[in-house]
């Protein structure tokens, strides 16, 4: 009896089980969809793993724990006669689909064909269209990528051990955090080299002489014709100036009406999601990008199909596809009216070096608005969803209308004779546009504009017309003094990083975890402050290294990436160009730098020395941080250091602290505060994130995965992974012995 043929099938392979849940649904049971859990090769972790004199020959390795997906993936290749490859539509998802042909040797397999496939958004017709346009592997973009890792590593394994040597152990740098962190050094130098300049601001109440009901608030604007904002520097002009005012007559010289158009802000982009997440949702970037991942691999609604809500969310373009326009232009009309959509808005990436064809941020549907997923959602996905499909509506609806009034109010016949100008302005919204649905927020500054109102409520003015006289009603002079410019909050930091062309949308929330987790910088109230360690290691580099601290270099390095990523030079002389000099000073460092004292590095905690009341300092010795009285050797008093995970205790909520056996040599584990009442620990770290599946404790398994303790039913990506394997994730994870 004759052997029944098999069939032969196709197999796909995406990055994520979420993703490969969602992808799986939408093409049957003729495709068997697996999840590469991201990259299966990398360079190795405890050594450099590029032969610099060889051409930057990398040497990968197997990323450990990927030795069963990649038992699984050869085992569905078995029988089948096309591989998909559908990993992520950017460089890192090129290269991770790079990997997986060179690891398993599937250009070796006979009959196998191999076809890479992207999609921008995983919705039934995008993942349909994508299958039936299928390419080859773009190499440009793969070793655009694999430039950035070898720059990376080479930068990251050969730069942190000098700061080992010079400083203290277990530091990192690197080619993009150490230039994040240096603006945060020089923001703050700015701050305490700011003196600040006292000034008065007037501010008078007017009323109509026909109905003194009518009253109008103006400030001061110009005293004999100069105007400025500090036009009162001291007491002695306030009260000479509210001397002439009371005994001034008050005659309205001009009014000005005019209307104001005000354009919609275009959709997102990682970076001004990000922003905007922080600024309105209070959202750290990593946790944006978190739940944008999410909306973005699917969601399930109801009992039909999960389906991606969201298009790609690492790009920094903000073009929309002409579909998506269109079917948000239909919407605009029926949900509001005709008067609220025009026209198609084309908006221009200001990015010369946006990545390749990319969308911006934008819902996968209109027609899927946030009240009506909202049951399906978490309570992250939910908001950052509802900020991500009004943008989007938004983008789309016509400009708002305002009247906006100025009027020009003359003071004269005080005692000095000197004129003054006072000037009011009010705005009422005549058309709202686009307001009827969004309004993007603003960055909280300490600036100096405390007279201003800048807020998005109309404020009408009294009607008034040129000659008319009016009355003082109160006068009010206040000392204030010129603010120095505010420490950088996440959303300020990422949009300066932005507007350097420093790293790239997937790596600002790697590069802030970063920066925060080495202890380079604190936060207070929301705002970044570097602490003594940062200071000490941007000044160390400054000197010793100039080019990787620039700015303007750094990003000169991302513009020859994104050179090979288009074709147009090779990576190789790139990095050749780029090394000689760097190794120069790496040699430099290591034969001329002097060690910075330990004493410089103590910072003070908010706790006070028991024995003596001096202010406790943080040090860190051989077996980790602890605190120290300030008044060593006279009170050798010290205790161990509250190391907080933020992760919970799985068994009775507390939470997890970082701890050290007993012994010199003891091992590092994590037990919870409320020992001995509970007496869990274990040596895996903690995450912060729950396990997507049950809520429970998820803890760091190999270089980015992760897995449930509690249930064990999740093994997969660290939810808060984020980055795309470029320069952050790199050195974040220096492990190479000194």
């Amino acid at each position: 009896m004759a052997k029944a043929k098999t069939k032969s099938k196709n197999v796909v392979v995406v990055e994520s089980p979420a993703k490969a849940r969602t992808v799986g649904r939408f093409l049957g049971p003729d495709y068997e969809v697996i999840a590469s859990m991201g990259h299966v090769r990398d360079l190795p972790q405890r050594t450099l793993g590029v032969d610099v004199e060889n051409d930057f020959e990398p040497t990968y390795v197997d990323v450990g724990g990927r030795e069963s997906v990649l038992k699984d993936i050869k085992k569905a290749l078995k029988g089948a006669r096309t591989v998909y490859l559908a990993t992520d539509p950017d460089r890192e998802g090129e290269a991770i689909s790079w990997h997986l042909v060179e690891a398993l040797g599937l250009r070796d397999m006979k009959g196998l064909e191999l076809r890479r496939v992207v999609f921008h958004e995983i919705t039934r017709s995008a993942v349909e269209e994508a299958f039936n346009d299928y390419r080859d592997i773009d190499m440009q973009l793969v070793n655009a990528q694999q430039a950035r890792r070898v720059l990376d590593r080479i930068v990251g394994y050969q730069l942190s051990p000098v700061l080992w040597s010079k400083i203290r152990r277990g530091l990192s740098a690197g080619r993009v955090q150490s230039v994040a962190l240096r603006l945060i050094v020089d923001r703050e130098r700015e701050i305490e080299a700011f003196n600040p300049v006292e000034y008065w601001s007037v501010i008078a109440r007017l009323a109509k002489q026909v109905d003194a009901s009518q009253t109008f608030r103006a400030n001061l604007h110009a005293i004999d014709g100069k105007t400025g904002r500090q036009l009162v520097r001291n007491s002695a002009e306030s009260e000479k100036v509210v001397r002439d005012l009371k005994a001034s007559v008050y005659r309205v010289d001009k009014v000005v009406r005019r209307e104001v158009r005000t354009r919609p802000a275009a959709p997102f982009t990682t970076s001004t999601l990000q922003q905007e997440a922080a600024r309105r949702l209070r959202f750290g970037a990593q946790r944006t990008m978190r739940a944008a991942q999410q909306l973005y691999e699917g969601i399930q609604l109801g009992s039909g199909d999960p389906v991606g809500l969201i298009t790609y969310m690492r790009t920094d373009s903000t073009n929309l596809a002409s579909a998506a326009v269109a079917e948000v232009g239909e919407f605009i009309k029926a949900r509001y009216g005709a008067e609220y959509f025009s026209k198609p808005r084309i908006y221009r990436t200001r990015s010369k070096n946006a990545q390749e064809a990319h969308e911006a941020i934008r819902a996968t549907s209109v027609l899927r608005t946030p009240e009506s997923v909202a049951n399906n959602l978490s309570a992250d996905q939910r908001s950052l969803y509802e900020l991500i499909w009004k943008r989007m509506v938004a983008s789309q609806m016509t400009d708002s209308v305002a009247d906006a009034t100025t009027v020009d109010i003359e003071a004269t016949g005080g005692p000095s004779g000197t004129p003054y100008t006072l000037r009011a302005t009010g705005s009422v919204l005549r058309f709202s546009g686009f307001r009827a649905v969004y309004v993007e927020a603003k960055d909280v500054s300490n600036g100096n504009d405390d007279d201003e109102d800048d807020s998005d409520i109309s404020r009408a003015l009294v009607p008034l017309d040129e000659g008319e006289t009016v009355n003082l009603d109160e006068l009010k002079s206040e000392q204030r003094f010129t603010q120095p410019p505010p420490r950088f909050s996440e959303a300020m930091l990422i949009r300066t990083l932005e507007e350097n062309g420093i790293g790239r949308p997937s790596t600002f929330a790697s590069i802030v975890a970063t920066i925060e987790s080495r202890d380079y910088v604190a936060r207070e109230k929301a705002r970044f402050r570097p602490t003594k360690l940062g200071l000490a290691v941007t000044d160390f580099l400054l000197e010793w290294f100039p080019d990787i601290m620039d700015t303007g270099f750094t990003a000169g390095m991302e513009e020859k990436l994104d050179q090979v990523a288009r074709g147009d030079i090779d990576w190789v002389p790139m990095l050749q160009e780029f090394y000689g000099p760097f190794d120069d000073q790496i040699v430099g460092a290591k034969e001329k730098a002097g060690r910075v004292s330990s004493s410089e590095l103590d910072e003070e905690s908010d706790e006070v020395c028991e024995e003596c009341e001096r202010p406790m300092v943080i040090k860190t010795g051989r077996f980790g941080k602890f605190l120290s009285c300030s008044g060593f050797p006279d009170c050798r008093n010290s205790k161990p250091l509250r190391l907080g995970t933020g992760a919970k205790c799985p068994e009775d909520g507390g939470e997890l602290l970082e701890r050290k056996g007993r012994g010199p040599r003891g091992r590092r584990f994590y037990g919870c505060e409320n020992y001995p009442d509970c007496d869990f620990s274990t040596r895996q770290r903690p995450l912060k994130e729950p396990c997507p599946e049950c809520g429970g404790l998820l803890v760091a398994r190999g270089r980015d995965g992760a897995k449930c303790v509690s249930k064990e039913d999740y093994d997969g990506p660290a939810p808060a992974s984020d980055g795309d394997g470029e320069s952050e994730s790199e050195e974040a994870q220096v492990t190479v012995e000194a």
